[in-house]
């Protein structure tokens, strides 16, 4: 009796996971699901091409553990100062919490690297802003966006800066964006009113472009003390220059993202911005396999 529930309680959760992912599917208005991957030693094939509709009806779900080595298309490792390859493996899960599941790159120290106690909030950081005119960002905006959210919040994501939207209304990922951030928070069976949004800059940038260095420098120990306020569990970096700010580093988005680090006393977890998803659909099945393990960290599936 005992083998039948626990194998019942396996289909449930098996269908729950197959419902969500074609949810997400459909949301994302994709159509078609290529599971087709290099073969290699360290790689399986998934099933052939199948419709979302198909994988629905046949309550299949066949997952691939890829290498254990996050690769660019070429094949070049990342090179991690101080640290070896072989400590950058990511170890397959075999039903048993380990100490690391997708290995640790260590980024550079940044402001305020270990945390300490805290006796402020997020309203004393928003009036310490105030009518911020501390670099030139303030010339062209309309509002300040703080930020908004759970202010205890497990999940904390960190985007680049405001866009127009944002500009207009004072508040992050309200646009076409924001409305992609929403879906993606909702297929791991979340809500956004449950988590903490941000960005690195709290100004939009003139014609949305990339924040500039001193304009990050001056923003960017605001948002370190929102997160020291909130102690979130997990930091989602958005996109390559909020990845490459909070983690230090030069190395392209595509051979950080899906993969856990330390940071300022939590983890840190890079995947692709909702706007870069909005104009390559098809990088939307990779920030779904990000978003799974978000959600599995969280419900402590993945003990790092």
């Amino acid at each position: 009796m005992r083998d039948d529930r626990h194998w019942r309680q396996a289909w449930l959760e098996l269908i729950d996971e197959i419902t969500r992912y074609v949810k997400y599917l459909q949301e994302m208005g994709i159509e078609e699901y290529d599971a087709t991957m290099p073969m290699g030693a360290d790689r399986l094939p998934l099933p052939p091409l199948a419709s979302a509709a198909h994988l629905a009806e046949s309550g299949a779900s066949k997952e691939v553990e890829t290498s254990a080595l996050s690769e660019s298309s070429s094949g070049e490792h990342i090179t991690v100062k101080g640290e070896s390859p072989m400590a950058q493996k990511k170890k397959r899960v075999t039903g048993q919490a380990q100490a690391s599941l997708f290995g640790d790159l260590a980024p550079a120290e940044s402001p305020g690297e270990s945390p300490l106690p805290v006796d402020e909030t997020l309203d004393d950081i928003r009036a310490d802003i105030g009518e911020c005119t501390r670099c030139k960002l303030h010339e062209h905006r309309t509002h300040i966006v703080f930020g908004e959210g759970n202010p205890h919040a497990d999940l904390m994501f960190v985007g680049e800066g405001p866009g127009a939207d944002e500009d207009a209304t004072g508040r992050p990922f309200v646009g076409r964006a924001g409305q992609l951030l929403d879906r993606m928070i909702e297929a791991i069976g979340m809500k956004r009113e449950q988590v903490y949004i941000a960005n690195i800059v709290k100004c939009r940038p003139p014609g949305n472009r990339e924040p500039e260095p001193d304009e990050v420098a001056t923003c960017e120990p605001f948002l370190y003390r929102q997160i020291n306020v909130i102690r979130p569990k997990l930091v989602v970096a958005l996109g390559g220059v909020a990845t490459k700010t909070l983690l230090r580093t030069k190395a392209p988005i595509s051979k950080l993202r899906g993969r856990f680090f330390d940071f300022r006393g939590t983890k840190l977890l890079p995947t692709f911005h909702p706007a870069f998803l909005l104009r390559s659909p098809n990088k939307k099945r990779d920030a779904w396999e990000d978003l799974k393990k978000v959600r599995d960290f969280l419900q402590g599936k993945i003990v790092e």
